[in-house]
């Protein structure tokens, strides 16, 4: 591959960090928002997806800056511990949730940030599958399915918020939690194999 294209490459690839990172950084203020009005357990969940993606982002740009093997083994590491701690938390709050019977508010907000990050994130992820095998870059290529994953569970939480605040079925909301403990913990396993 010739250097300019390699360099045109990663100039694409930090963008589409860059991208990833605003949009989550903006969408914790809005999920910390909608999930404390609404009490919902998804909401919050995946405010803290949200968090692990800003820190997959910022580790991908770190790795990006040199892409020495023992960097990718490290940012592995990292963006896998991350969703480890994602599955752990989420599954201890889903299970309170429903053997409490908590029943969250509807949440205008979350349905539409939701339904807005799930096509935001299925066309970054995309960008990132792309670029990062046109580079070679195994953490590229990840992080593009981390956020393809943060995609499928903006769509599990907005189906949860849906079926909540159109039917009344309260559960639904904790159980669009455990939709996002078992892609963590699918995740977490696939970033910690490399």
């Amino acid at each position: 591959m010739a250097a300019v294209d390699r360099q045109q490459l990663l100039a694409r690839g930090r963008l589409l960090e860059l991208v990833t990172l605003g949009w989550n950084v903006v969408g914790i203020v809005v999920l910390a928002i909608a999930a404390v009005s609404a009490r919902s357990v998804a909401l919050a969940g995946f405010g803290l997806d949200s968090l692990i993606e800003i820190g997959a982002s910022t580790v991908v740009l770190w790795e990006l800056a040199d892409v020495a093997e023992k960097r990718q083994l490290r940012a592995m590491r990292l963006i896998g511990g991350a969703f480890v701690a994602l599955a752990l938390y989420l599954a201890v709050q889903s299970t309170v949730v429903l053997v409490a019977g908590f029943h969250p508010r509807h949440s205008a907000l979350g349905i539409v940030w939701t339904a807005v990050t799930a096509g935001a994130m299925f066309l970054l992820s995309r960008g990132k599958a792309r670029t990062g095998a046109a580079l070679e870059n195994a953490v590229l290529r990840i992080e593009g399915r981390v956020t393809f994953v943060d995609g499928i569970l903006a769509s599990a939480v907005l189906l949860g918020l849906v079926f909540n605040a159109a039917l009344g079925w309260w559960w639904a909301d904790p159980a669009a939690g455990y939709v996002l403990v078992y892609y963590g913990a699918r995740e977490a396993r696939v970033a910690l194999a490399h």
